[in-house]
């Protein structure tokens, strides 16, 4: 991968400023339009404004930057990366993810390119408040984190991005859970089964897939059907027998304790 670092005369120059923007620096308003033909300037000046979460300074600064940097000058896409940290800071959660989703659409063989996906998923991630909500921006993040482990595996965000897949996935599964739980409290049986159907196939990692074959044991029987009422308990004798709830609802069958029992035990004549 790439890297586009700033020249080291030019990284000496932004240190000189940075100096300078450090000690004059206060909590006033930053007026880009100050800094016109100086954006080395202006961008040190939005760096020190997001050490000092001045958010709205550093929103200023980045963006005009953003708007006024060629495409091929060093400091853009950082300007945007870092617009999409102060945006963060203000909670604009879906400003950010755009701000970051723009570094790596825009640059991604740069070095920040799989921090901004990940950051960008993250930003999504916040917009998706619980289960209980609409499920739109989780997908976003979910595919934002399965872009970043697909496109850059050897990255260590993409070991963060599994991670944070997984909790998705735990969430989605107790989206269907209760979307699920919710027809069948109404007597909605079809839709029901889908639901729960659902989490055991798309989720069958997640702790939700034993509460999800109890509910189908309980549709099954509600509507009269047994094979599939009795194929669910073995799926669930299979793979939660210990669990009590599993053992009450799904006993073993009176035929297989039998034939377990007249079994000769090992080395018995």
């Amino acid at each position: 991968m790439s890297r586009s670092p700033v020249p080291a005369l030019r990284r000496a120059a932004l240190a000189l400023v940075a100096g300078v923007a450090l000690a004059a620096c206060g909590a006033k308003t930053l007026r880009p339009e100050r800094y016109v033909g100086r954006p080395d300037a202006l961008f040190v000046a939005g760096v020190t404004e997001l050490r000092a979460k001045r958010w709205d300074n550093a929103v200023a600064a980045f963006e005009k930057l953003t708007t006024d940097l060629a495409q091929r000058d060093t400091l853009l896409p950082r300007s945007h990366f870092l617009l999409g940290e102060a945006r963060t800071g203000r909670a604009e959660h879906l400003l950010a993810a755009q701000s970051y989703t723009r570094v790596a659409e825009g640059w991604p063989e740069d070095t920040l390119a799989p921090e901004s996906l990940l950051r960008a998923g993250r930003s999504y991630r916040r917009l998706w408040k619980s289960p209980e909500h609409d499920a739109g921006y989780g997908q976003t993040a979910q595919a934002t984190f399965r872009t970043l482990a697909a496109v850059y595996p050897d990255a260590r965000q993409a070991k963060e991005a599994q991670r944070e897949l997984a909790d998705l996935d735990q969430w989605f599964a107790s989206k269907d859970y209760m979307t699920g739980f919710y027809y069948l409290k109404r007597k909605a049986y079809d839709p029901a089964i889908i639901y729960f159907k659902s989490v055991v196939t798309n989720h069958p990692e997640t702790p939700k897939v034993r509460d999800a074959y109890l509910r189908l044991v309980e549709t099954y029987r509600a509507i009269r059907y047994a094979e599939e009422a009795t194929e669910a308990c073995t799926a669930l004798r299979t793979k939660f027998g210990q669990d009590a709830e599993v053992r009450r609802l799904c006993p073993v069958p009176a035929a297989t304790r039998d034939s377990a029992s007249a079994r000769p035990a090992a080395g018995a004549r």
